[in-house]
């Protein structure tokens, strides 16, 4: 929500809050798995996937389905999704690039071949639910983007109008005022624009829970509490170091995204930024009757400091966003998963948004770290002699889009030239970050420029001019 509008808020908010457990909602379900094992001793096989999220599971997942004869090893330093792919909003997208917008800048000569994979890949993950009987509450009812003042609404229709004349408005619909508020019915909604096909909602750490389980029940040898220490070469493959032991493989995928790195060159490349997100309790029928959204769709606002919002299977509202916390000097700290001050805005804006809500209670807030890169996409590359292949970066939209990586990192170890390979997306990567102090300003600077253009009609100032024609403006 835009200032202008937050400003509007109920003072009585503040209760709201009173009994929220800084933990995660999604990770407190019954139905979560046991974990495996840690690995003691030395073990050997073909494929090395390091890291147990979603970059890691779908990798290994398929893999397996690739070639069921292949010996695959997952190793997860904690427990699987207990970081991001276990705290995010549950926004499965068929974007691969960080949304049109991003990827239509950036890539201009492949954004509709880059739309039709990521389609075919958001099909691909919903088949994978279905095979593997995966009970994550996977709806595919599309996303909303709103507009919560009239520059933005303009700005909607206008973007609305380019897709058209580039042939990529396919599934996507304006809605104005009346529309969207007939859709989710918000007095801040001035217009939306709806993506029926291109979204699903579900529960991300059941996603997380459920690839485990069919990793498992295809062959794969799980570990986790074995954080992978060391990687180095070993006879004609790799060696990776653990507290109590040891892999030798023929090849390696990493899917550590945010963690550090176990090749130090690629870790400039990502800096952790920490997302919050509230969960209220399940509404009522009479509450849910005040706000329509008989649809189900996923919202995400249009300003640059933007909410996400979406109903869980039980009916409660997740409502995320708006700050992003980068820690001087990019350090991932299980301290900073917690911001009561955050809590404190996110429950003010949510008010505001559904003042027919006043009274409804919190009963969670957490936060955790996004890997972003300066791109806001994946990149992708391979060390040793092709040997080792990694993907990071996915900037917050890794629910869908780590499925794609998982099949680009397999690719480039089996030494395969593919649709895939030969995008510029793969081949390219984003510029790194520079070092301290200058990340922190920079991004602090950028911040401040975002927060400035919301509060003035959109207009972005020098600063945020000079980032866009560099390749490095932020449109989120």
């Amino acid at each position: 929500m835009a200032p202008s509008a937050m400003s509007r808020g109920n003072d009585n908010w503040t209760a709201s809050l009173a009994e929220a457990q800084p933990v995660p909602y999604w990770l407190e379900d019954p139905g979560k798995p046991p974990a495996e094992p840690a690995l003691t001793g030395t073990e050997t096989c073909d494929l090395l996937v390091v890291g147990g999220g979603y970059s890691g599971l779908w990798t290994a997942l398929n893999a397996k389905e690739r070639d069921p004869g292949r010996d695959v090893v997952l190793l997860e330093g904690r427990e699987v999704g207990w970081a991001a792919s276990g705290r995010n909003g549950g926004f499965c997208a068929a974007s691969l690039t960080h949304g049109l917008p991003n990827g239509l800048a950036r890539w201009p000569g492949e954004i509709q071949r880059l739309q039709e994979l990521g389609l075919a890949n958001l099909d691909a993950i919903e088949a994978a639910v279905a095979r593997h009987g995966i009970d994550c509450d996977f709806e595919r009812t599309g996303e909303i983007d709103v507009a919560t003042e009239t520059y933005q609404a303009w700005e909607l229709r206008d973007w609305h109008r380019e897709l058209e004349e580039k042939g990529l408005a396919d599934g996507i619909e304006f809605l104005d005022a009346d529309a969207v508020r007939e859709q989710v019915n918000s007095p801040t909604f001035e217009a939306g624009l709806w993506d029926r096909r291109g979204v699903a909602m579900l529960h991300p750490a059941k996603l997380a829970w459920g690839l485990k389980q069919a990793c498992v029940r295809l062959g794969v040898r799980v570990y986790e509490h074995t954080p992978a220490l060391s990687l180095k070469e070993y006879g004609g493959g790799m060696a990776v170091s653990t507290p109590y032991g040891a892999v030798r493989a023929r090849r390696v995928a990493l899917g550590t995204n945010i963690f550090p790195n176990l090749l130090r060159r690629v870790r400039s490349y990502t800096v952790p930024v920490y997302d919050y997100a509230l969960m209220t309790e399940p509404l009522t029928s009479a509450q849910l009757a005040d706000i329509g959204w008989k649809n189900r769709q996923g919202l995400g606002d249009s300003a640059n400091q933007f909410h996400y919002f979406r109903l869980s299977a039980d009916n409660r509202v997740l409502w995320g966003g708006y700050d992003a916390i980068y820690p001087y000097g990019g350090r991932v700290r299980a301290e900073y998963d917690d911001r009561p001050e955050t809590y404190a805005k996110l429950a003010g804006h949510f008010f505001t948004c559904f003042p027919q809500l006043e009274g409804v209670r919190f009963t969670h807030a957490w936060g955790g770290a996004i890997d972003t890169c300066s791109r806001f996409s994946a990149f992708f590359g391979t060390a040793h002699r092709g040997r080792v292949a990694y993907a990071a970066g996915y900037t917050g939209l890794g629910v869908g889009a780590t499925r794609f990586g998982a099949d680009v990192m397999l690719d480039l170890l089996d030494g395969e030239r593919t649709e895939r390979t030969e995008l510029e997306m793969v081949r390219r990567k984003p510029l790194p970050f520079p070092p301290e102090p200058f990340a922190w300003t920079g991004i602090a600077l950028t911040k401040w420029s975002l927060a400035r253009a919301d509060a003035h009609g959109g207009r972005r100032n020098l600063w945020l001019r000079t980032m866009d024609r560099l390749g490095l403006g932020f449109d989120s």
